[in-house]
C-alpha cells in the first residue's frame, strides 16, 4: 500500500565502482556485464533495501576516491574488486588502489565512516590489493576457499553460523544462518571482532567468513564473500537481515550527528524577551488558582507586568500571522483579567481561538500565551508563554489522511518558554487552561521532542548497565535525534487515535471519572500495543520507517516508564511493569548473568497476545458491573505483576464490599499496588549510580 511513501534520508552509502568491481546497483552496468542474468552482478536489490529505509545510495565511477569523493559520503561500500581475467567487471581502473587512495579510505574512517569491504575465495588471484587497505584495521583475506559437504548440498554452497561471543554481537540481530557461495576466509588481529564464521562440518571448520572493527572515530566491516548481497543471494536465510545490520553498524556516526538546530527569529525577538521576563516576574505572585492576591502584592506592580505582557504579544503578533485573531484575544483577556481584580483567570476566549490544529505545516511556530497549569510539572495555575515549532513531515500527514486520521494532534517541539515548562511536562491540552466554563477541545500538542529524548537517554543508559546487544538500527535511531523525534509523532498519532476505537466500556480518556488507577495503566498499554500492531503493519505493508515506532514502544514501556516518577499510583510506570511481567513469563525477555536478553523474533506475537487479553477483558467488561471489571482487570494485571502484599484486591484477601459503593473500592486502592520486582529495583538503583 505504501510502497511509494519515503521517510527522510539519514545516511549516504557510496558504492565504489572505479575499480574493477565485479558488482554494480546500477541495472544497466550488470545487464552489461552479465547479459543472460544480470542478477549475477547486481546488488540492485541490496541498494533497494537501503533506499527504503534511511540511505541515499550513490555511486562513484570514473574517479578515484579522494577526499573530494569521500566528502558526502557515509559508508563506502568495495565490492570485490577483480581484474577482468577473473570477473566480469565494471571496468574502470585496475582493482588496485593507489596509496593516496588507502590514505583518503583511512581518513575517512578515522573521521567517523563506515567501510564495508567484501572479497572472495582464493582472494590472491583477483590482483587487488584490499589487504593493504585493511592491514592498519587488523583485518585480512586469506587466500583460500571453503567447502561445505554439508552444508546446502553442494560442496560451494556454504552456511556461515553466528558467533554470540562476537565483541559486536548486535550484528547478529535476527541472524541465524547465512548462505554463502564459493566463500574466502579472514583473519582478525582481534578474534572477538569475528561475527560469522564457517561451520564444524565446513573446510576450513570455525573460520572467519565476517569481521568488524572500530576504527577510531569510524567502523570497518570485512566480509570473504560478494555474492551473499548480490541479487540472487540476498533473499538466502539470514543475508537480507545481516546486511541491514551492518550497514546500519557501519553508518552509526551519521545517525549520531542527526540532530536539526532549532532558529527561531521569534524567539531572538526582544519582544519575546520581554514578555518572558514579564510572564516569568508575574508568576511568582500567583496563588494556585491563578490569581493575585491584592492584599498582598502591590496592584500597580501587576498592572504594570500585564501591561508589558500584552504590549509584548502585540509586537510579536506580526511573525505569527495565522495567529491574528487569538493574539489580540489574549490580550484584551490579559487587560481584562487586571481590570477585574486580578481573581482566577478565564480564558476560554482565548483558548476558543487558539486552533494549531488548523496549521500543521512543516516549521510553523505558534506563541502560546495562557494561565494553566503543567501536568507533571505542577498543579497550580500560573501563566506561561511558549513559543513551540510543529515538525509535520510529509509521511505523517500522508498517513494521518489515509489510515490513521486524527484532526486534534499536534506534535510540537518546544523552541523557547517561560519556567513553568523548565519541567516534566511534555504536554499542552486545553483541560490545562485555567477557563470558568469547561473547556472548547479542539487539540492536543504532544512535545515530541521532550518525549524522545527521554527515550533515547534512557534507552542508551539501560542498555549499557544491562549489558544488551541493541540490534543496530534501534541503536541508529536511540542515537538520533531527529529520527527520534520523527517516531515519536508517528508514535503518538495513532496512540491517541487509538484511545477512541476498540470495544471501550468507559470514555476512553477518563476525564471526570474515578477509577482504580491500573485502569489507566490497561488503557494506555491497550493503546501501545495496539498501536504496535499498526506499526508493524505499516512496516508490512512498504514503509519500514515504523518498524521504528515499535522499538520505541517496547523499550519505553519496559526501560524507562516503570521506573520513572515516584510510586504513588504511577499508572504509566504499571503498564511497563505488566508488558515486562509478560513478556519474561513467556521467555521472551530474560534477565540472567546481569544481561538482558531479548528473542527479538518472538517479541510481536507476544505483544499480540497481551493485546488480545486486555482486548478481550474490554469485551467482556461491557457485560458486567463497574467493580466486577476492575476485579478482573486486577487479576489480569496480577497473573504477570505480584500485588502489594498488604493489597486489600489481591484475590487471597480481597474485601468485599457493596458495590453499590464503587468509592469504598476504591478508597481500598494503595498508593503502590504493584510494586516494582527484583528487576526494576535493580535497574533503578544501576542508573542511580
Amino acid at each position: 500500500m505504501f510502497d511509494d511513501l519515503r521517510q527522510r534520508t539519514v545516511a549516504t552509502v557510496l558504492f565504489d565502482e572505479h575499480h574493477g568491481e565485479a558488482w554494480s546497483v546500477r541495472p544497466e552496468a550488470a545487464a552489461g556485464m552479465r547479459p543472460s542474468h544480470p542478477a549475477a552482478a547486481s546488488y540492485t536489490a541490496a541498494a533497494a533495501e537501503l533506499r527504503a529505509r534511511d540511505f541515499d545510495v550513490a555511486t562513484s565511477v570514473g574517479r578515484p576516491l579522494d577526499e573530494v569523493a569521500l566528502s558526502a559520503a557515509d559508508v563506502l561500500v568495495i565490492a570485490h574488486p577483480s581484474d577482468p581475467r577473473w570477473e566480469r567487471t565494471v571496468g574502470g581502473d585496475p582493482p588496485v588502489f593507489s596509496p593516496a587512495e588507502i590514505a583518503a579510505i583511512h581518513a575517512f574512517v578515522a573521521a567517523g565512516g563506515g567501510l564495508i569491504v567484501l572479497g572472495d575465495e582464493e582472494e590472491e588471484k583477483y590482483g587487488d590489493n584490499l589487504n593493504a587497505l585493511l592491514q592498519p584495521f587488523g583485518l585480512r583475506f586469506e587466500d583460500t576457499i571453503v567447502f561445505d559437504d554439508d552444508g546446502e548440498g553442494v560442496p560451494s554452497w556454504v552456511v556461515g553460523e553466528p558467533v554470540p561471543e562476537a565483541s559486536e554481537a548486535g550484528l547478529l540481530h535476527r541472524v541465524e544462518k547465512v548462505g554463502l557461495y564459493r566463500a574466502g576466509t579472514l583473519s582478525a588481529d582481534d578474534t572477538t571482532a569475528v561475527v560469522v564464521r564457517t561451520g564444524a562440518t565446513a573446510d576450513p571448520p570455525g573460520a572467519a567468513l565476517v569481521a568488524a572493527v572500530p576504527y577510531r572515530q569510524g567502523r570497518v566491516v570485512a566480509v570473504a564473500d560478494s555474492d551473499l548481497f548480490g541479487d540472487d543471494y540476498l533473499p538466502r536465510h539470514d543475508n537480507r537481515q545481516l546486511w541491514l545490520n551492518l550497514v546500519y553498524w557501519a553508518a552509526a556516526a551519521a545517525f549520531g550527528s542527526d540532530a536539526s538546530a532549532v532558529v527561531s527569529q521569534a524567539a531572538q525577538d526582544p519582544a519575546w524577551l520581554r514578555l518572558k521576563e514579564a510572564t516569568d516576574a508575574l508568576r511568582l505572585l500567583q496563588e494556585p488558582q491563578g490569581e493575585v492576591d491584592l492584599g498582598k502584592h502591590d496592584a500597580g506592580e501587576v498592572r504594570a507586568l500585564v501591561v508589558a505582557m500584552a504590549e509584548a504579544v502585540a509586537d510579536l503578533a506580526p511573525r505569527f500571522p495565522h495567529e491574528e485573531d487569538y493574539l489580540a484575544q489574549v490580550v484584551t483577556d490579559l487587560r481584562d483579567w487586571v481590570e477585574g481584580g486580578c481573581g482566577r483567570p478565564d480564558f476560554r476566549r482565548s483558548l476558543d481561538l487558539f486552533r494549531p490544529d488548523l496549521h500543521r505545516r512543516d516549521g510553523v511556530e505558534n506563541l502560546v500565551v495562557f494561565p494553566l497549569y503543567t501536568p507533571n510539572g505542577s498543579p497550580d495555575t500560573r501563566f506561561e508563554a511558549l513559543i513551540t515549532r510543529t515538525p509535520w513531515p510529509e509521511f505523517v500527514a500522508r498517513i494521518e489522511l489515509e489510515l490513521y486520521d486524527n484532526a486534534k494532534f499536534v506534535p510540537v517541539r518546544l523552541v523557547d518558554n517561560t519556567a513553568g515548562y523548565d519541567s516534566e511536562c511534555a504536554v499542552l491540552f486545553p483541560e490545562t487552561v485555567s477557563v470558568a466554563e469547561r473547556p472548547s477541545n479542539h487539540f492536543g500538542a504532544i512535545f515530541c521532542d521532550r518525549e524522545s529524548t527521554r527515550f533515547r537517554r534512557a534507552t542508551l543508559r539501560a542498555a549499557e548497565v544491562l549489558a544488551m546487544d541493541l540490534p543496530p538500527d534501534a541503536l541508529a535511531l536511540a542515537s538520533s535525534p531527529d529520527l527520534a523525534l520523527e517516531t515519536y509523532i508517528l508514535w503518538d498519532m495513532i496512540h491517541d487515535r487509538w484511545h477512541s476505537h476498540g470495544d471501550l466500556p468507559f470514555d476512553p480518556f477518563m476525564i471526570r471519572q474515578r477509577l482504580p488507577y491500573w485502569m489507566y495503566s490497561l488503557e494506555e498499554l491497550r493503546v501501545d500495543l495496539a498501536t504496535y500492531g499498526s506499526a508493524g503493519d505499516l512496516a508490512r505493508d512498504g514503509f519500514p520507517f515504523a518498524r521504528y515506532v515499535q522499538y520505541a514502544i517496547f523499550f519505553d514501556r519496559l526501560l524507562r516508564f516503570p521506573i520513572t516518577g515516584g510510586r504513588t499510583r504511577n499508572y504509566d510506570g504499571l503498564g511497563g511493569q505488566l508488558l515486562f511481567g509478560f513478556l519474561h513469563h513467556h521467555g521472551v525477555v530474560r534477565w540472567t548473568d546481569n544481561r538482558l536478553l531479548v528473542r527479538w523474533e518472538r517479541v510481536e506475537d507476544a505483544v499480540t497476545e497481551l493485546r488480545r487479553l486486555i482486548e478481550e477483558l474490554y469485551r467482556r467488561g461491557i457485560e458486567t458491573s463497574r467493580v466486577t471489571y476492575w476485579i478482573a482487570a486486577h487479576d489480569l494485571i496480577s497473573c504477570y505483576v505480584t500485588p502489594n502484599v498488604n493489597s486489600q484486591w489481591r484475590a487471597d484477601r480481597r474485601v468485599y464490599s457493596d458495590e453499590a459503593e464503587p468509592r469504598a473500592w476504591i478508597d481500598r486502592v494503595l498508593d503502590d499496588e504493584f510494586p516494582l520486582n527484583m528487576f526494576y529495583e535493580s535497574l533503578r538503583k544501576k542508573l542511580a549510580t
